[in-house]
């Protein structure tokens, strides 16, 4: 199975996302935990239906040393015992932010307040981004068809 169109061979769509993905380094080096921006990135992922970002950013936190319960929990963070009140209202905020065109309001103020007791502005501002950003990297993969499988952990550095 190949993607519809390759964006790293297309001089316009390779413009475009080298310049996305250079916007992703901030979030990266924020104060942020790596293991939240990971679970941030499957959920946004799972509700996109991108499985070129599932398979990339689950490989990459088993890498990392999650563990494989959480991993496979995340879908069902909302039964499941083994994430943190901090994770959970990051992966709240992600639903809530990603599901905007499912006409839900948008982010509520209850979940907005419930973050700011456990993340501070910075870590908000890298949440907020994450979830942006996560939400354009998915569309352009779902678009695209673009494969999943094959990615290797670490492989885009």
């Amino acid at each position: 199975m190949d993607a519809r169109l390759n964006l790293l061979d297309n001089p316009t769509a390779a413009k475009f996302l080298k310049r996305v993905i250079a916007l992703s380094q901030a979030v990266k080096d924020s104060p942020l935990p790596a293991t939240t921006q990971e679970l941030v990135a499957i959920r946004a992922s799972q509700i996109n239906g991108c499985g070129f970002c599932i398979d990339m950013h689950t490989k990459d936190a088993a890498a990392a040393g999650e563990s494989s319960v959480r991993l496979n929990l995340v879908a069902a963070w909302r039964e499941a015992t083994v994430f943190t009140e901090a994770e959970r209202v990051a992966l709240e905020l992600t639903e809530q932010g990603t599901r905007i065109a499912d006409a839900s309001g948008g982010v509520t103020d209850e979940v907005w307040n419930r973050a700011t007791e456990h993340y501070d502005e910075d870590e908000l501002a890298s949440l907020v981004c994450l979830i942006a950003f996560m939400n354009t990297v998915n569309r352009l993969n779902v678009i695209i068809q673009q494969p999943a499988g094959d990615y290797r952990p670490g492989q885009f550095g």
